[in-house]
């Protein structure tokens, strides 16, 4: 099907496609979309989550450190993960036990390798970048669909920092006219979205709080010495106390100073930043099991700091999802940092949050070829609304 002929249907059924900073797989999301714009409405038929294989997780980490590879590990990496989210494509509409010829459009982050959201001089003139990879022909080719990919770079065009991208979609779902709400997105990096009352799109704020999962998982592999890649409910955190000093040390990270809008990733917590705290650990005398409790307190404390010191009110509600949503000990040190806050998760008022960020790039795609503006300008700080993502056909 052609994308005029595309543009012209009322209903389609979508894919969203998302991998996360975490790099632990694909989310892929098969949705019933009608309509665009506020008049969106949409039906969540299948979600599914394909996790890398080690040696592809380990080497786009390598990756996104931003000085391991070249141009050849780049293209290789760019086609190998074409085919992964094509595999997912194809694994979600059997799961849905849909015929993949009838998906009309498929919306794909890409992997973030590399995020730079402030102006750094190169080669004499000073410029922000972002680089998301994860060839979308594949996918079109394999798929015989169209695909809106890459949707980042438009925003940043525009002057934006090209995230966070999803409170655009989150205030057509979320928006409620009685209270003033807030989402907490907890992946490898937290960002957060506040929506007040009765409010327009212009009236969102959102931003990147801080690390998500990424600390707490780094923390996990090096407790368990590599046999394990997250803390299932934040169980071990729960066994150990966190370290006041240490915690008191973190909370002088220069990023929670920084005014929104913002945006960060595994370009600051990376590798270098983990090392730098378990040295100030030892330095300390503080065991392996604390540093991870720490490091969760701190996810949670950087949330509620955010929440207090950027946002223009207390949201009444705080809607959290993710996968940090299903640690325990994260949301009970939430609910304890943020007492006036009524802290739920996603799937408490009814809605899946694995699948939310997929989802969101499902609607993303069908704004895209709806000629609808995507972004969120209050929450990039781009000069002005402007249609994200590139059309593949």
């Amino acid at each position: 099907m052609s994308l005029s002929e595309i543009m012209q249907k009322k209903e389609r059924l979508v894919i969203g496609l998302m991998s996360g900073t975490s790099a632990d797989g694909v989310d892929a999301a098969l949705v019933h979309m009608e309509g665009c714009g506020e008049n969106t409405k949409l039906r969540l038929i299948a979600y599914i989550s394909v996790p890398f294989e080690k040696d592809v997780r380990e080497q786009i980490l390598k990756i996104a450190e931003g000085n391991y590879g070249g141009s050849a590990e780049l293209c290789r990496m760019n086609v190998r993960l074409g085919y992964l989210y094509l595999d997912a494509c194809k694994r979600v509409c059997s799961a849905a036990k849909v015929k993949e010829s009838s998906v009309d459009l498929v919306g794909c982050h890409g992997q973030t390798v590399y995020h730079q959201p402030s102006p750094e001089i190169y080669l004499g003139q000073a410029l922000t970048s972002t680089l998301q990879i994860g060839d979308p022909s594949v996918i079109c080719e394999g798929l015989g669909t169209i695909a809106v990919s890459d949707f980042r770079v438009r925003d940043m065009a525009a002057g934006g920092q090209g995230a966070p991208l999803v409170p655009y979609t989150e205030y057509l779902i979320y928006r409620d006219p009685g209270r003033n709400i807030a989402l907490q997105n907890i992946g490898g990096i937290g960002n957060i979205t506040y929506i007040p009352k009765g409010a327009g799109l212009g009236d969102v704020t959102a931003f990147d709080t801080g690390p998500g999962n990424m600390l707490i998982d780094a923390a996990v592999s090096r407790y368990s010495q590599g046999r394990l890649i997250f803390d299932q409910e934040g169980r071990i955190a729960a066994s150990y106390a966190w370290d006041e000093r240490l915690l008191t040390w973190l909370m002088e990270e220069p990023y929670l100073k920084e005014k929104p809008p913002k945006t960060t990733g595994r370009e600051r917590y990376n590798r270098d930043f983990v090392e730098k705290v378990y040295t100030k650990a030892a330095s300390l005398g503080v065991q392996e099991g604390e540093v991870l409790t720490t490091f969760t307190r701190y996810t949670a404390l950087t949330i509620a700091f955010s929440v207090k010191e950027y946002l223009p009110a207390i949201p009444e509600r705080l809607i959290v999802g993710g996968g940090g949503s299903y640690n325990l000990t994260l949301l009970r040190f939430l609910k304890e940092l943020l007492p006036e806050t009524e802290v739920v998760t996603n799937e408490e008022i009814g809605w899946n949050s694995d699948a939310k960020e997929a989802v969101a790039f499902a609607i993303l795609a069908n704004e895209a070829v709806s000629g609808m503006c995507n972004n969120a300008p209050g929450a990039t700080g781009a000069a002005h609304p402007v249609i994200m993502g590139k059309i593949s056909q």
